[in-house]
């Protein structure tokens, strides 16, 4: 049957990578429950039972990655159970250690470990894509560190500041962003084994009461998975991985705040034709205005960050409404959320990566833009200049109001230039000449300290994250579209 004749996420066509769609992928997952049961066997084995062989164990670890997915698909369109469906697939390959497969766990053991699994993968290579757009900022920030714009408060002009102290402000909140994920990997933790109700009562009946052996075996699954060996969450219930995916998407959603803040500031750049997100040499911006050089990939990540900030909620109210124990309407709601909030991510950090690649910049915009308001930002100058002639700074400052107002008005209801300079020039009471205002009017005096804080910023707090991370800095992102 075509593909085209039934709906299919836009995730897998347009946005999320191959890398990403393999970690939420069915093979991923079966392969790690095969990994978990094996692991499982191995370690009931190690603590002393008898009816599980090292004959059994390699039987299992044979079958690990060839899943049969159709007697698996077969088996629950009659019993209606997952799990059960793939232990039965499993024991179709492995007669021999068909009647020891998940030997005392619940389906909790294979489905919250696995997803724990699956999201620190995830993870992985959302701080690695991370790393890399903080590597491409800090680039820009360093090349644009000493060119003076004009910087908003309100959307209003404001006091100048430049293109590369802006670039690190985008990149600050990445790195908040960042410090998060590197939290919520540190403090990641396996659900172990449990049981039922989070008891480990099954346990206490396979090991005949001796909980060392019980502890030994989460200790020897967490090892054999990669993690910790204390890395078990000790009393766990099955609504343990419910709250770590709400941190999780949490912590996803706050890249999406950091992106979307980008990505509007460079929209409303372009609007001001400051800067521009890359633009193909054969790419259309409108269907009907052939001149259009629309912002899309920008406008992509606002869509796809509000997508992700908003299904924040489906792991909140999943971990806010588990009865008791755990109830099961979280089953059907996290096979999409989850998932699709790390595709939404990973979607988002490509196009950053593309678009942080390729900025666009126009010098002579940036400064034309600017030297129109500098008047206005100059005018404590200004006065300070005159006062040092014999003004009266008082007097000065009320006259430097009024011809503000009045070249403010002529901008706004005249259309006309800022003629400020020319009216303060032409007031006798600042005994200034056009000249002498106008060599005051350096952008570059105007900026504080913006070139040595991008300076600082990069040497203190990026340069030591690329250098502990130094596969993550040189990544390129080729969209689909």
């Amino acid at each position: 049957m075509s593909q085209h004749d039934r709906y299919i996420s836009p995730f897998s066509t347009r946005y999320a990578s191959d890398e990403m769609q393999y970690i939420f992928s069915d093979d991923n997952k079966f392969r790690t429950w095969r990994r978990l049961w094996v692991a499982l066997a191995r370690a009931e084995m190690k603590q002393g039972l008898t009816n599980i062989t090292p004959e059994m164990v390699a039987e299992l670890e044979t079958h690990v990655d060839d899943i049969n997915y159709e007697v698996a698909i077969e088996r629950e369109k009659l019993v209606r159970h997952d799990v059960m469906s793939h232990v039965y697939a499993y024991g179709q390959q492995c007669p021999k250690a068909a009647g020891i497969i998940h030997l005392g766990a619940t389906s909790c053991y294979v489905g919250d470990n696995t997803d724990i699994i699956v999201m620190r993968q995830g993870l992985e290579l959302v701080r690695k894509k991370l790393i890399g757009v903080l590597a491409k900022l800090a680039k820009f920030a360093e090349e644009y560190k000493d060119m003076p714009c004009m910087a908003y408060t309100h959307c209003q002009p404001a006091q100048p500041t430049t293109v590369g102290k802006r670039a690190t402000l985008w990149a600050n909140e990445l790195v908040m962003d960042l410090n998060e994920i590197d939290h919520r990997l540190a403090t990641l933790q396996l659900r172990g084994v449990k049981g039922t109700t989070g008891t480990q009562a099954s346990f206490m009946e396979l090991f005949k009461g001796d909980a060392d052996k019980i502890r030994a075996v989460d200790a020897s699954i967490a090892e054999e998975m990669g993690f910790d060996c204390e890395a078990v969450i000790p009393v766990s219930g099955q609504t343990y991985s419910r709250k770590v995916d709400a941190f999780i998407l949490n912590a996803l959603a706050g890249i999406g705040q950091s992106c979307m803040k980008f990505a509007t500031d460079l929209r409303l750049l372009a609007n001001f034709k400051e800067m521009e997100e890359p633009f193909e040499k054969n790419q259309i911006g409108s269907s009907a205005m052939p001149y259009k050089r629309n912002p899309m990939r920008c406008e992509r990540i606002c869509a796809l960050s509000r997508y992700l900030m908003v299904d924040v909620l489906n792991p909140s109210f999943t971990t806010g409404t588990q009865w008791f124990e755990r109830t099961l309407d979280d089953s059907a709601n996290k096979r999409v959320a989850m998932a699709e909030g790390f595709l939404a991510t990973d979607a988002i950090l490509n196009i950053m990566l593309n678009v942080t690649d390729g900025l666009v910049v126009y010098p002579k915009v940036v400064r034309s833009r600017l030297m129109a308001e500098l008047p206005f930002m100059a005018s404590e100058n200004i006065m300070m200049q005159a006062v040092e002639k014999g003004g009266n700074r008082q007097e000065l400052h009320e006259r430097l109001r009024q011809h503000a107002i009045a070249a403010g008005k002529q901008v706004k209801e005249e259309g006309l230039p800022n003629d400020m300079v020319d009216r303060i020039a032409a007031d006798p009471a600042f005994g200034l000449t056009k000249e002498e205002i106008t060599a005051g009017l350096v952008p570059e005096n105007f900026v504080g300290r913006a070139p040595q804080q991008v300076e600082e910023f990069i040497a203190h707090i990026l340069k030591p994250i690329f250098d502990a991370n130094p596969d993550a800095v040189e990544q390129h992102a080729n969209l689909s579209v």
